[in-house]
């Protein structure tokens, strides 16, 4: 395939399209794969995947999954040689989720006055608040948050920081956020000024670095990723979290939930709560 960067859509019944994302999420050379899947057509069950590959070896990757999948239709589309992902976030309205109202630059003027308002410029990075996992997040813990305080909070993987950004917002005095990908740690340092957030970012793969310890234990962690790194790091984010601390798990589908779930239930945690959003799930976890 060229370098020539493109769109793969799949189009089909809800459970092949979930079982597909399943196995994109299971191959270990699709691990940084960035796609959707979402419902576009209730009536005729009809339910779409669209991937966006970085590099060929990624788009051939993902096209050999879904060809597994004979009820997807599957396409591949050249994209326009122009700053697609700025033009396709243009056109993204608002989200509320709770107490929270996250908003492009687009759509400044439109914040209502009696919410947390939180300005998210995505980039190259994860998380505007359009997606099912990151709007789970947030009215997690939005409901947690009615009734509880979360002085230290850890967000792993925080693509924009939109969730750092919200616990800095609402009274968390140490917000942490870590990711393995630089342009993602800039653009949520970015985010951070933007909101007038307390909130700081870290390079780092994984829980270990100096700068995410020696915060810890923390009194929530936030891991909104995918389902095989949220199973790795599930001792990780134990040791994290002081006893009687919470997890707000999230990045799985719920063909996936049932096993993400085991391995922290494995560790001493306990199910506070789930949300299911089209066809992703949130998990919120406390730690005995």
């Amino acid at each position: 395939m060229s370098q020539d960067a493109v769109q793969i859509i799949a189009r089909g019944p809800r459970t092949e399209a979930e079982t597909a994302a399943a196995a994109i999420d299971a191959d270990p050379m699709l691990e940084g794969a960035t796609y959707s899947i979402l419902e576009e057509d209730e009536d005729h069950d009809i339910w779409r995947i669209d991937a966006f590959p970085t590099t060929s070896e990624e788009a051939d990757g993902l096209v050999a999954v879904l060809a597994n999948y004979p009820k997807l239709k599957t396409m591949v589309e050249k994209l326009a040689d122009a700053d697609w992902l700025a033009m396709a976030l243009s056109g993204l309205p608002p989200v509320r989720a709770g107490r929270f109202f996250v908003y492009g630059a687009h759509d400044r003027g439109k914040a209502p006055p009696n919410t947390v308002n939180l300005r998210i410029e995505a980039g190259a990075a994860f998380g505007t608040g359009h997606h099912g996992t990151t709007v789970g997040c947030l009215v997690a813990y939005n409901d947690l948050i009615k009734s509880k305080r979360f002085p230290r909070v850890l967000d792993v993987g925080a693509g924009t920081g939109v969730l750092a950004i919200a616990a800095a917002r609402t009274g968390s005095k140490t917000a942490v956020g870590t990711d393995i990908d630089a342009p993602s740690v800039r653009i949520s340092r970015e985010n951070a000024k933007l909101n007038k957030a307390g909130a700081r970012f870290v390079h780092a793969s994984g829980l270990g670095h100096q700068l995410v310890r020696q915060d810890a234990p923390y009194d929530l962690v936030f891991a909104n990723i995918l389902a095989p790194p949220l199973v790795a790091l599930s001792q990780d984010i134990k040791l994290a979290l002081k006893p009687g601390g919470f997890a707000i798990l999230s990045g799985l589908l719920r063909t996936q939930e049932r096993r993400v779930l085991a391995a922290y239930l494995s560790k001493g945690f306990r199910l506070y709560r789930r949300l299911h959003r089209d066809a992703w799930a949130t998990l919120v976890l406390r730690r005995a």
